[in-house]
């Protein structure tokens, strides 16, 4: 596996679990991806700075289809309904997860229909400057705002808005698909689990969550 800042193996907490055996069954049960999906969807409210889209939510089949399943909640709220088992493919997605979101980005631009949809960002260091930061801000309302979500390479533990942690020390995708108070808290869709699917965050706590990877965005 390629060790470059982006290009790292994605996991949720399940798979590390299925790969290492190093996880207590406390996290694997938190974080185990359901075999079935629900649907749910998000109101689109414009105004205010505030704006969420409609997502039609699904979540990961198995431990390791956490990239292709964020990106196909992504292209749900365009009105697109794709097989998660295609984006698998066409990611290259093994059980060592999906490598890198520059393998997401070409996946987006191709079902939206233009090559230069997204792109692929990166925020290199440990932990986001400011400067980091605002820029994922100003990305998130730019792409919803455009009718579209962003799809994130996060890893770590980051605390939503209600004071629930989410853990994936493996890493994992998620989709971020709504915003408020002008981008200072964002709506991130969770294809890991159906009883946490969608939940709020700061952008600063998103911005470390994504922090040593990257996100596609408009």
């Amino acid at each position: 596996m390629a060790t470059t800042l982006l290009r790292k193996t994605v996991l949720t907490a399940a798979g590390i679990a299925a790969t290492a055996g190093g996880i207590a069954g406390p996290a694997i049960a938190a974080h185990a991806a359901p075999t079935t999906s629900t649907t749910g969807v998000v109101a689109d409210r414009k105004g205010h700075g505030e704006r969420e889209l409609d997502v039609r939510y699904e979540a990961q089949p198995n431990f390791y289809f956490c990239g292709p399943a964020a990106a196909r909640n992504a292209l749900s709220v365009q009105g697109k309904n794709i097989d998660v088992h295609a984006m698998a493919e066409e990611m290259g997605t093994t059980e060592a997860g999906t490598n890198s979101i520059n393998d997401i980005t070409p996946v987006l631009n191709k079902e939206t229909g233009s090559k230069d949809a997204y792109k692929s960002v990166e925020i290199s260091t440990p932990k986001a400057d400011d400067k980091q930061t605002d820029k994922l801000r100003a990305d998130v309302v730019k792409t919803v705002d455009a009718g579209r979500a962003v799809v994130a390479n996060i890893a770590g533990t980051a605390t939503d808005t209600d004071g629930n942690s989410h853990s994936f020390e493996g890493g994992h995708y998620i989709s971020v698909i709504g915003y408020r108070d002008d981008g200072k808290t964002v709506t991130i869709a969770d294809s890991a689990d159906p009883n946490t699917a969608t939940y709020r965050m700061s952008i600063d706590n998103l911005a470390d969550w994504i922090a040593t990877r990257g996100y596609s965005t408009s």
